[in-house]
């Protein structure tokens, strides 16, 4: 386990590009669809498998599946880097809005999605 914050990392991967010279390379655009097609990866993984056996992974397929993930955070963190937000005010905030968008005593146990109970 890593004691890295979200910034060190950042830092790290925006020394890794310029190391490299890829900034020229790392447009919000692109890293939007780097993300994406990592996603897409990650998501191959699980395809067409039972419920059950998407929980119980072999260590081989639990090992990729944490490399596509890294992946994502990856393009995600150089993304926000790129865009100057702050990810974890973000999920804050995001949060927030989650709450009163999907009050707990109304949306317990419901896979509904909060225009479909709006005006219960």
């Amino acid at each position: 386990m890593s004691d890295t914050s979200l910034q060190e990392l950042k830092h790290q991967l925006k020394a890794f590009a310029e190391e490299r010279d890829w900034e020229q390379y790392h447009s919000p655009k692109n890293l939007a669809m780097a993300l994406i097609v990592e996603a897409a990866e990650l998501v191959e993984h699980f395809q067409w498998l039972q419920q059950s056996e998407s929980k119980n992974l072999s260590p081989e397929k639990h090992q990729e599946v944490a490399y596509e993930m890294a992946d994502i955070l990856v393009y995600l963190l150089r993304l926000a880097e790129r865009l100057d937000i702050d990810l974890l005010d973000a999920v804050q905030q995001k949060m927030k809005i989650n709450a009163d968008k999907y009050p707990a005593d109304k949306v317990r146990g419901s896979k509904k999605k909060y225009t479909e109970y709006q005006n219960d």
